[in-house]
């Protein structure tokens, strides 16, 4: 999910080198929603792994 991540960000910033300030803009946030998104899992993850003992 964070390459996804990653990867829409680099679109909208090569979108918005070459003035697709609208697409840029989607671009962008979709980026952000999908690093928040890792962020959630990640951060569930880490919590259920320190519930379990491991």
């Amino acid at each position: 999910m964070l390459y996804y991540a990653l990867v829409f960000f680099v679109i909208a910033i090569i979108a918005a080198v070459f003035g697709f300030s609208g697409l840029a803009a989607g671009a962008a946030g979709i980026a952000k929603i999908l690093f928040v998104v890792f962020l959630v899992i990640a951060i569930a993850a880490f919590v259920v792994n320190l519930l379990r003992g491991r």
